[in-house]
């Protein structure tokens, strides 16, 4: 028999208003020491898991990288299981029991709160072990603590015996009167946390709640190993309903084992002054007795000849209380529901909408950024700078060929767009460039020169001769010499092509000769060059890596597209094989969106659109920045968080809303609008831009790379693309003139 202990993350915490919020409730704040509730909870249970076992995550979707966030700072891993909407405490518990019932037929089921305060590891552990082996044997546990005092903030039960027995009744919170009665016959509080065998709750919902199992049922997804999976839309349809009301007041397995555990459900502010750890901030009390005070940091609390106050301070309100009416700042936040509702939540202006955020981007790049990059950022005979310092000036850098190509395309595009900036003369340069300081003899191109032009690094790159022939395709589409431009890709692509590997692909250069990433990026040169050529050379090429990726790159089950392989194009062993980018599950599923429309294949949109739902799985609830690494479990790998991951979210967002049915179109716009959003974090007032966040937010110090810029003129060329579309109105007339 193995225990699988199951933290259910619902509530809202109302009564712990302000600190308390939707978007961050109470079991996800230090109420009580250093580690939020939630962190007490998964640590209190962590020893519990044995005999192949494993903790169960339950909560909203909303607060799915708090989860993630949390368990990290622990180093514990978990299921976790996302309701798309939260429905109480059955439905969650009956989810939970399905998925530990695919795993194990057996699997026992320790449900606990994901906020109650209960400093007695040991004791807690103790009570569950106990409990679990009686709920092996077919019972319903539920915890019973031993008041000490009467509460009307609690339920009761009433136990038909001494010690583990049957539930004679659950009684509803009292009048403090009452409760003192049901002390006296030997009630005990009820603590909501129940041991019980997945098999059997199932069987028991099945009997008294069957629409609860039903909806749970229907939204359960398909087994593929990761560690994160969202609930379907079918949960939305379960019935709203506690596991009280549901099953616990109608069976007859239902017991409760008596426990003396200090135990506080930590529901009001009276609660959390009572742990004795409820202070956060500096405060000064002066003639101020039995007082909490909590404020963020750098505000100061002070109090004078008070008494039993709550002083709960945040940005955007104060909370002043006495602590023996805790349980009503309930009604005063539905007050603050009816004059003040964006004070329930933490004030967040309203979010910019995708046509003004364009207009913003457009004028961004119009009087900013080009301007700058195309002086500043230009010198004749070196080409285009590596890097800007972020007080704009030009940085003595060992240049990369990648750099001029990427440039390049930057300012065809510009020119293409309206700009009527000097596009020419910076065109110019950076083709005068490649041509003097990185093409070799065999009309390839080399990595890397000198300030003063020394070649470097003479290595070829499938990568970099991919950006050639890009750059080549946009100067052509820009107005440049045709023919020249066309025999020059020609030779480079010929040249790729001599040395294709027979089971599909291109080597790259470098410890990574088997990736993805680099056949992408080929990818979209042959898609410039089939769209302005007619030779069929260059859709057979996109034909061949789309083929690869369809067979080898994307993962059929998970729907993922993994970094790099081995020769046979097998993910690479060890954790090089388990890598997964976000912003490459973008870009991929905006390229092959893209070959869909071209070839009218509704079956690689599919294969689009999953790409997209993957990258989304690395974008973070809390700071909603499309973040650095996944592993192919869809747990998280590195929260940092690059510029060129939100252009790329951004472009595929628009391409497949584009392709999308009404509803999903909306969902989608709604994605676009936030990858923008999340885009102007990265770029400063002067045209230049940040590349690397932390995921403790800000940013690491260092110049603004060059090769950025593509990815952020890619991203306005496809707000350009999608204009005037159905559901896009907004971008009507969007350009760079």
């Amino acid at each position: 028999m193995a225990l699988y202990p199951v933290i259910l993350c619902g509530g809202g915490g109302t009564r712990l208003w302000p600190a308390s919020r939707p978007s961050r409730p109470k079991q996800f704040l230090p109420m009580s020491g250093n580690r939020s509730l939630f962190q007490d909870a998964v640590a209190r249970v962590e020893s519990l898991v044995e005999d192949g076992g494993s903790i169960v995550v339950v909560g909203g979707v909303s607060h799915r990288q708090l989860i993630l966030d949390q368990l990290a700072e622990l180093d514990i891993e978990a299921q976790i299981l996302l309701e798309p909407e939260a429905r109480d405490s059955a439905p969650a518990m009956a989810a939970a029991a399905s998925w530990i019932l695919a795993q194990d037929p057996k699997g026992v089921a320790a449900f606990i709160a994901s906020d109650h305060h209960i400093p007695d590891h040991d004791s807690f552990q103790d009570a569950v072990r106990e409990a679990t082996a009686a709920a092996a044997e077919g019972r319903i546990v539920t915890l019973g603590v031993r008041p000490d005092e009467p509460s009307s903030a609690y339920g009761y039960i009433r136990p038909a015996g001494e010690g583990l027995a049957a539930v004679d009744a659950f009684i509803e919170k009292p009048d403090r009167g009452s409760a003192a009665d049901y002390i006296k016959a030997g009630y005990l509080w009820n603590t909501g946390n129940f041991m019980v065998a997945a098999d059997v709750l199932l069987k028991q919902l099945s009997i008294y709640a069957p629409g609860v199992c039903a909806a749970v049922k229907a939204s359960l997804p398909e087994p593929d190993g990761r560690r994160v999976h969202v609930l379907g839309p079918a949960f939305n349809g379960a019935p709203k309903i506690s596991i009280d009301y549901a099953v616990m007041e109608k069976t007859a397995l239902a017991s409760v084992l008596p426990v003396d555990f200090v135990w506080s459900d930590m529901g009001a502010w009276d609660a959390i002054a009572a742990s004795g750890e409820g202070d956060v901030g500096l405060h000064i009390f002066e003639d101020a007795d039995g007082c909490l005070a909590r404020a963020p940091d750098g505000v100061m609390v002070a109090a004078l000849g008070v008494r039993n106050l709550a002083i709960v301070v945040e940005d955007d309100a104060v909370l002043v209380s006495d602590l023996s009416r805790a349980q009503d700042v309930r009604r005063v936040v539905e007050r603050v529901k009816t004059s003040s509702p964006r004070h329930l939540d933490f004030d967040r202006p309203a979010p910019e909408r995708l046509g003004a955020g364009a207009r913003r981007f457009a004028d961004w790049l119009r009087l900013r950024s080009l301007p700058l990059w195309s002086t500043v950022g230009l010198q004749e005979g070196a080409g285009f700078a590596e890097a800007l310092s972020l007080d704009g000036r030009r940085l003595a850098l060992p240049s990369r060929s990648l750099v001029q190509a990427r440039q390049i395309y930057v300012y065809c595009q510009a020119a293409r767009l309206g700009w009527t900036g000097p596009w020419r003369r910076a065109v110019w340069a950076g083709l005068d460039a490649l041509s003097k300081r990185f093409t070799r003899e065999d009309g390839a191109m080399r990595a890397l020169a000198a300030p003063d032009g020394t070649p470097l690094d003479e290595t070829t790159r499938l990568y970099d001769q991919s950006f050639l022939m890009l750059a080549l395709a946009a100067a052509r589409e820009a107005g440049y010499e045709g023919e020249e431009l066309e025999r020059q890709a020609t030779a480079v692509r010929d040249g790729i092509l001599a040395g294709a590997l027979p089971n599909g692909g291109f080597k790259e250069a470098g410890a990574q000769p088997y990736q993805a990433n680099a056949q992408m990026h080929l990818l979209e040169a042959a898609m410039a060059w089939e769209a302005l050529s007619e030779d069929p050379e260059w859709g057979a090429l996109v034909d061949r890596i789309v083929a690869l990726a369809l067979t080898r790159f994307i993962d059929p089950t998970s729907g993922m597209l993994r970094e790099f392989y081995d020769a046979a194009w097998n993910p690479a062993p060890g954790k090089d094989g388990s890598l997964v980018e976000p912003g490459h599950q973008f870009e991929w599923a905006w390229l092959l969106a893209r070959h869909a429309l071209n070839r009218r294949a509704p079956d690689v949109l599919k294969v689009a659109q999953r790409l997209y739902a993957s990258g989304k799985l690395g974008v973070s609830q809390r700071s909603g920045v499309a973040q650095d690494a996944l592993n192919d479990d869809g747990t998280l790998r590195s929260g940092r968080a690059r510029l060129w991951p939100q252009t790329e979210w951004l472009k595929a967002a628009l391409l497949l809303a584009d392709q999308a049915r009404d509803g999903e179109r909306t969902a989608l716009i709604a994605d676009a609008e936030q990858a923008l959003r999340a885009l102007w974090l990265y770029l400063t007032p002067d045209g230049l831009w940040r590349d690397k966040r932390l995921p403790a937010g800000g940013f690491v110090d260092e110049a603004a790379p060059a090769s950025s810029f593509y990815h952020i003129m890619a991203a306005f060329d496809q707000l350009t693309a999608i204009a005037g579309a159905p559901g896009f109105e907004s971008l009507s007339g969007l350009d760079l003139s």
